[in-house]
């Protein structure tokens, strides 16, 4: 047993590790920092469900639009529209079960053990799990070389492996109004409460 937690401490008090885990916070911060940030993700999930969009994020508000649905976060209340359904459900942030499947995909940094080696796109960031950590099991994080913008990302969760690719990534110039909810614009859509 100690044998075993030296080995896992030598394992993230390594220059590989601390390098990956340097670069990591930093591609990290430019995505959620305070300064916000906005890409667009190609989503495939083992070649089952695929889909695209945009997102907005700064802080702990967010926007997202794609082909089925738009929604808004301003850190207290969720507003997602369902554009076949004419709808705009509000969730409270904090419990939002219109997103189902975020808990599986929530991130914990120290959760991990990190790596890093060179890939001809730039660089490969990859975090393993530790034992007895939930959700996440392994993240392949590729990054520009010399700024460490995201290009792209591989995420388990149990056996399963979501791809999403990063394009028109902007750090920063993010303002509160463009992460406001538009009431006005769906004034004709019927509204419902699920906080």
């Amino acid at each position: 047993m100690l044998l075993s937690a030296l080995t896992s401490v030598q394992a993230e008090d390594n220059p590989n590790a601390r390098q990956a885990r340097r670069i990591f916070n930093q591609a990290y911060q430019q995505v959620f920092g305070e300064q916000g940030a906005t890409l667009r993700y190609d989503v495939n999930i083992i070649g089952i469900y695929k889909t695209y969009g945009t997102i907005w994020y700064k802080g702990k508000k967010s926007k997202f639009v794609d082909a089925k649905m738009n929604s808004w976060n301003d850190g207290v209340t969720v507003y997602t529209i369902k554009k076949k359904k004419k709808e705009v459900e509000i969730h409270s942030a904090k419990n939002n079960k219109s997103d189902k499947y975020s808990s599986k995909f929530k991130f914990e940094p120290e959760n991990f053990d990190y790596s890093i080696a060179n890939h001809e796109q730039g660089l490969m960031l990859t975090l393993k799990a530790k034992k007895g950590a939930k959700g996440i099991k392994e993240i392949q994080a590729l990054v520009k070389r010399q700024s460490y913008e995201p290009i792209s990302l591989r995420i388990k969760i149990a056996f399963v492996w979501t791809t999403i690719n990063i394009s028109n990534f902007k750090s920063g110039g993010i303002t509160d109004e463009m992460l406001r909810f538009p009431a006005e614009k769906y004034k004709d859509y019927k509204f419902v409460d699920k906080r």
